[in-house]
């Protein structure tokens, strides 16, 4: 059996050594041009929590992230977080909606969920001068990619599965190489890979920077703006922005002013970081997110299989694991032959 990953970032690399975990036998080659640390994954924080997924159905991320939220537990566990980039957070969310807030669906899965006070919100309010009606706090996981990435690759390829770095056009090339199962994991790609013109980029402009007393998250949802905090192993992540529709990939110096200002409003200190480097990535959104199988057929009659593991929007990260789960599940029940679960 040949497998074919088309994509390098966390959707593909997880998804991929999902499979060659679980099946052996198979041979897996992921196929993408561009690799860790050049992924759209790479310069994100990594922060377990469902973000900008659209009317994905709430049992299909909750499915998902769960299952995503229980592997980074084991390798808390393990001892494995300077290897994996994975991190224990205390976060505190705030935002000045009070109409809207709805408790999140996903609260069962985290340490320590509870709503913040009127008391605790009027504080924070006044520190930042802002208004905040709704609050909590919980304590997650951070998942590093520029270092979670490296570690699941050089996993994958102890396995036996192989990584070409390679753009692929059409997705049937594949198939007419001899491969019997392909696995779409293109993200924004899908837009032309696929004619999947649902896809929409929504653009996400951050600071890293040198801020090692930073060690709780804080996300803010405040009538002016959006902002957050997140630390990670070797910076500090500040943002940030999510403009839909948006492809331009060049730092812009208003989102600059409007991250720095409104991050340090927050967090006073942060004026005596040092800023490492501004990043922008486009989040591959979409209505919802696509994971499912679909039969094709070539010249000839031929027909081939297709995965389809895209639009994840904010949530990658959050969603990796269980997405790649799922993934495996879908294979089975395609009742190829030589199945040995090892997972």
């Amino acid at each position: 059996m040949r497998v074919a990953v088309v994509g390098a970032g966390v959707i593909g690399v997880s998804s991929a050594f999902a499979v060659k975990s679980v099946f052996p036998s198979y041979d897996v080659k992921i196929f993408a041009d561009a690799f860790s640390p050049d992924t759209t994954g790479d310069g994100s924080a990594g922060l377990w929590t469902p973000f900008l997924l659209g009317d994905t159905p709430a049992e299909d991320i909750i499915r998902w992230a769960g299952n995503t939220h229980q592997w980074f537990e084991q390798f808390w566990k393990a001892g494995l977080s300077s290897k994996t980039g994975v991190s224990l957070l205390p976060v505190t969310y705030v935002t000045s909606d009070y109409e809207d807030y709805v408790e999140p669906i996903w609260v069962k899965f985290v340490y320590g969920f509870q709503k913040l006070s009127n008391e605790r919100l009027q504080r924070l309010s006044e520190e930042h001068k802002c208004n905040y009606k709704q609050g909590i706090q919980y304590i997650t996981y951070t998942a590093e990619p520029v270092l979670l990435l490296p570690w699941l690759m050089e996993k994958f390829v102890s396995l036996g599965g192989e990584i070409e770095r390679r753009n692929i056009k059409m997705l049937h090339q594949l198939a007419e190489e001899g491969y019997d199962l392909i696995i779409n994991c293109s993200g924004l790609g899908a837009r032309e890979l696929v004619a999947d013109e649902t896809m929409t980029p929504i653009r996400g402009q951050v600071y890293r920077v040198k801020a090692p007393w930073a060690m709780h998250c804080f996300l803010a949802n405040d009538d002016a703006s959006c902002n957050y905090i997140i630390p990670n192993i070797h910076s500090v992540v500040i943002g940030g922005t999510h403009q839909e529709g948006d492809f331009d990939r060049s730092v812009r110096e208003k989102d600059s002013k409007h991250i720095y200002d409104g991050c340090c409003r927050i967090m006073p200190s942060l004026k005596g970081s040092e800023i490492i480097r501004a990043w922008v990535g486009l989040r591959p959104g979409r209505p919802r997110v696509r994971l499912e199988c679909e039969s094709l057929n070539l010249s000839m009659g031929k027909e081939f299989k297709m995965i389809h593991n895209y639009g994840h929007g904010g949530s990658g990260v959050t969603l990796c694991w269980g997405c790649a789960m799922d993934v495996v599940e879908m294979i089975k029940n395609l009742k190829v032959p030589e199945l040995n679960s090892k997972l």
